[in-house]
């Protein structure tokens, strides 16, 4: 904030709004991904839970592919902002 610039990656949240009014030239840019092969799974302790998100997660997409997103995001121009990704697997439905 004190060098009135940068750029904000942010997962599923409001602060770009937050941040858009303060008057500083910082980006942000909000990222929600669909289904993302992660620890997730592997973490995943409730035997109901982890049988549905094991279905889920045949279709993930890898988290590389978030990755170069974000990247897009932080490269452009600074007179550009991409506000907001939505990125799932093509055949994710919701």
């Amino acid at each position: 904030m004190e060098r009135k610039s940068g750029h904000i990656i942010n997962l599923s949240s409001v602060l770009r709004q937050e941040e858009a009014m303060s008057g500083t030239n910082i980006r942000v840019t909000n990222v929600s991904p669909g289904a993302v092969n992660s620890e997730l799974l592997e973490t995943t302790t409730d035997q109901e839970s982890k049988s549905g998100l094991d279905e889920f997660y045949k279709i993930a997409i890898d988290a590389d592919s978030i990755a170069l997103a974000i990247a897009f995001a932080i490269e452009q121009p600074s007179d550009v902002a991409i506000n907001e990704m939505i990125i799932r697997p093509t055949v994710q439905v919701g």
